[in-house]
C-alpha cells in the first residue's frame, strides 16, 4: 500500500528519504513526524535510520543503494559513515563514491538488479555501481532528460517514469529492465517522480499532495498487495502493448499537458 506524508513543509519525500528492501534512510528532521511514518510502517522488517550526508537532510538525493549496498559521496563525513555501517545490515556495503556528479540519487536509479546511469558518469563511478549494487547497468536517459534517477523510479515488480516519455520509450526502457513501466505523476501533477515517492517491493511513501488517481496507478504498477496484483495482470496487454494503465493515467492528465 501507499502511505501519504510530508518532510515539513515539503513533499518531495524522495529528497529527504530513501528506501530498499534491506534498509530504509530519512533525513533528520525538527520533529520525529517524518521519521515515525516510516518506523511504523517498516521497522518490523527493516532497519529505518535517522542519517546526515555531509551535513545535510536530503539524503534521498545524496544517496543511492539497493539491498545489496549503498553508495554515498565524497563529501561524506567519517562520522556520518561511521554511523550508517553501525546501522545497517551487515550484508549492506557502503561505499563512498568519487564522482563529479554527486547527487549519486538524481544520476543513478536502479533496483536490485539493474541500474540506469547519466550518460555522463564517470566510467570508474560505473564499474563501483555495478561492484558494490550487483547490478548491469545502462546509460540512458528519460523522455530526454539525463538526471533519471529523478524522473524515473523502479522497484524489482515494476516502474513509474516521466510522463511525457513516449510509449516507444517506456517499452524500450521495459524491456532493458524486464519490469513494467509506466508514465505517471506524484503530488497532484508533478513528474519529478523519483523525488516525489519513495517505494520497495511491499510498500511506498508518497507526498501529501498526492492525489487517489496517482496512488491507485502506483499501487497497481508497482503491485502493492495481492488485490493490486490481480489488477495489475488483468490490464496489462499480455500481447507485449499500451497496458491500460498507460491509457487511464495519460487520460487523467489530458487538462494538465493540453
Amino acid at each position: 500500500m501507499a502511505t501519504r506524508c510530508m518532510f515539513q513543509n515539503s513533499n518531495e519525500i524522495g529528497v529527504f528519504a530513501s528506501l530498499t528492501n534491506s534498509y530504509c534512510l530519512t533525513g533528520i528532521a525538527g520533529s520525529e513526524n517524518f521519521y515515525s511514518v516510516f518506523e511504523s510502517q517498516l521497522s518490523s522488517h527493516i532497519p529505518v535510520i535517522h542519517a546526515t550526508v555531509a551535513g545535510c537532510r536530503f539524503v534521498g538525493r545524496s544517496t543511492v543503494g539497493n539491498r545489496r549496498g549503498l553508495l554515498v559521496p565524497n563529501t561524506t563525513t567519517d562520522q556520518e559513515l561511521g554511523h550508517l555501517r553501525n546501522s545497517l545490515p551487515d550484508s549492506v556495503v557502503i561505499q563512498r563514491v568519487e564522482e563529479r556528479l554527486c547527487a549519486l540519487g538524481n544520476v543513478v536509479a536502479c533496483n536490485d538488479h539493474v541500474a540506469l546511469v547519466h550518460p555522463d558518469i564517470d566510467r570508474e563511478t560505473e564499474d563501483i555501481i555495478a561492484d558494490v549494487l550487483g547490478v548491469e547497468i545502462f546509460r540512458q536517459t528519460v523522455a530526454g532528460r539525463a538526471i533519471v534517477g529523478s524522473y524515473c523510479k523502479f522497484t524489482n515488480q515494476g516502474g513509474m517514469v516521466h510522463p511525457r516519455t513516449s510509449l516507444e520509450d517506456i517499452e524500450e526502457l521495459s524491456s532493458l529492465l524486464q519490469v513494467p513501466l509506466v508514465a505517471g505523476t506524484v503530488n497532484r501533477g508533478s513528474d519529478v517522480v523519483g523525488a516525489g515517492m519513495v517505494v520497495n517491493d511491499w510498500s511506498a511513501f508518497v507526498g501529501l499532495d498526492t492525489t487517489s488517481t496517482e496512488i491507485s496507478v502506483i499501487e497497481s504498477i508497482y503491485k502493492l498487495g495481492a488485490a493490486n496484483n490481480n489488477s495489475l495482470a488483468r490490464q496489462m496487454d499480455t500481447s507485449g502493448g499500451q497496458s491500460s494503465i498507460v491509457t487511464s493515467m495519460r487520460s487523467s492528465l489530458i487538462d494538465q499537458y493540453t
